[in-house]
């Protein structure tokens, strides 16, 4: 059954990072007015599964569904990588966001797709700019040609845009039949290179043109706003975030 990413998307907590109180986050989710969340390790400890339970019961109270987890680093550790699957599967959560390491990745590969196998659950490849392994275009080929049905792209569109010469909305034309998930994000650009957060659809990112290219293609993933800017007081920015993206209905 396809969906319509503006009914679906959330938030990925890395917004409120300021925030380690888990009931505080999630008030703020519902602030913002969304209902689903995609978990990093700045509130849950991946490596203490007798926290888990705890995290988890605190968002299902508010309402809010746990959708995935990361960016996780795979190293090919079965022993810890086992636990965020164990997290994951606990929350109902179907997907896993993902990078690997340049001197890992074939072990980390080996190992995170066998737990993906056994716990039915997806990676989500994240595409984290030209600085980081899994940025470029020619990586994220590679890793998906070798990788099976197990990993996907997490299509995170402004690194991808920081990449150079890369439009995430022909990214998500041509990784369509493999884009496990989005995080919705925008940049400006510095005569330096550098970068600068805004409100998603204020910057580079055509976001009009990307939302209709993922609901004609039928996206079955998860999507999140991601706005790592006003660390302290992020609320008033991802209101826009979230009116930005609505506002294409």
């Amino acid at each position: 059954m396809s969906q319509n990413v503006i009914d679906t998307f959330g938030i990925q907590s890395y917004c409120f990072r300021h925030f380690k109180d888990n009931k505080v986050v999630a008030q703020k989710v519902k602030e913002i007015g969304l209902n689903s969340i995609e978990l990093c390790a700045v509130h849950v400890n991946f490596d203490a599964p007798e926290t888990f339970d705890e995290v988890i019961e605190i968002y299902k109270n508010e309402g809010i569904e746990i959708v995935s987890i990361g960016v996780q680093g795979f190293g090919g550790n079965e022993e810890v990588e086992r636990n965020w699957f164990e997290f994951a599967k606990k929350a109902g959560a179907k997907f896993i966001s993902a990078h690997f390491n340049v001197a890992t990745f074939n072990e980390a590969i080996e190992v995170s797709t066998k737990l993906s196998k056994e716990y039915g659950i997806k990676l989500a490849l994240h595409c984290h700019g030209g600085y980081m392994f899994g940025g470029s275009r020619d990586v994220v080929n590679h890793i998906l040609s070798i990788s099976g049905e197990e990993v996907g792209l997490c299509l995170d569109t402004a690194w991808c845009m920081q990449t150079g010469r890369a439009n995430p909305v022909k990214w998500a034309e041509d990784f369509k039949d493999k884009l496990y998930g989005i995080h919705f994000k925008d940049f400006t650009f510095n005569p330096d290179g550098s970068w600068n957060d805004v409100v998603v659809g204020e910057g580079n990112l055509d976001l009009p043109a990307l939302v209709k290219t993922v609901n004609e293609n039928s996206f079955q993933g998860y999507a999140v706003l991601e706005y790592e800017a006003d660390v302290e007081n992020p609320v008033p920015a991802l209101k826009k975030c979230v009116d930005s993206m609505r506002n294409l209905k």
